[in-house]
């Protein structure tokens, strides 16, 4: 699958179920109820016991796009590609683990959380980027960044739970990861498998209504990553994309 296709299909799914958990059976079992309630972009963290045996496992299910996360250096990209991983997450940027991760032909989603640091996560080769950790109002903070810089594709991972993620959404995020909203750590030591898979069929159905706006719009022919944002009518209808590497300094900044 090409990164278009993945970044396609994460526009699409819009939500990814995140694991993160301290013990192999726990964790397998706890991503099966969320694939059971209907998620098909997941993603298990590699500080999980068994995420390597988690992602292969996982990546042999056609119907699901499988990430890795918690991903710090390269040695960890190459195994998580191994494993199957088509996504690759990490709480910071690191460019070397960006162009490991592009060299592979994964997504990369770096962690980020200013606007100069996505902005140059995005220069620096990141197919999108991660919010974290989470601000004080997720959706608010998106809208307040998307406006001036349209072109950033956003991905919330913290902070985001069922009573926020359709504001989120609908501020412009390309998708949000739920972690411990989906995978709620008394139903983890508890083994009450039924209560998350219920929760995620809620998250799915309520993702699938035509009654969210899909405010993180893209020009799927071109795989371009451009996010739709109302324009002030002083300001030109077109803005230069984001290249993949740095130009050189005295070349006219894409975001500026």
């Amino acid at each position: 699958m090409s990164r278009e296709l993945i970044l396609e299909r994460i526009r699409t799914e819009r939500i990814c179920a995140i694991i993160r958990a301290l013990e192999e059976e726990v964790a397998r079992d706890a991503m099966d109820a969320a694939v059971e309630g209907g998620f098909r972009f997941v993603e298990v963290t590699f500080n999980t016991p068994g995420a390597e045996r988690l992602i292969t496992r996982l990546a042999k299910r056609s119907e699901l796009l499988v990430g890795a996360g918690t991903i710090m250096n390269v040695d960890e990209v190459d195994r998580a590609v191994g494993a199957g991983a088509k996504v690759i997450v990490s709480p910071i940027f690191d460019p070397a683990v960006v162009a490991a991760a592009g060299a592979h032909g994964c997504v990369t989603i770096p962690g980020t959380f200013t606007p100069t640091e996505m902005v140059t996560a995005r220069r620096g080769g990141a197919d999108l980027v991660k919010l974290f950790p989470a601000p004080a109002n997720v959706a608010d903070f998106i809208k307040s960044v998307l406006a001036p810089l349209p072109e950033l594709g956003i991905v919330p991972t913290a902070g985001v739970t069922e009573s926020n993620f359709v504001e989120i959404l609908d501020a412009g995020a390309v998708a949000v990861g739920f972690v411990r909203s989906l995978f709620v750590p008394s139903e983890l030591a508890s083994k009450s498998y039924r209560a998350i898979e219920t929760r995620a069929r809620s998250i799915v159905e309520r993702v699938r209504s035509p009654r969210i706006h899909h405010g993180a719009q893209h020009r799927s022919e071109s795989g371009d990553d451009h996010v739709s944002r109302p324009r002030p009518r002083n300001r030109p209808r077109s803005r230069p994309r984001f290249t993949p590497t740095p130009t050189k300094p005295a070349e006219a900044n894409p975001l500026g």
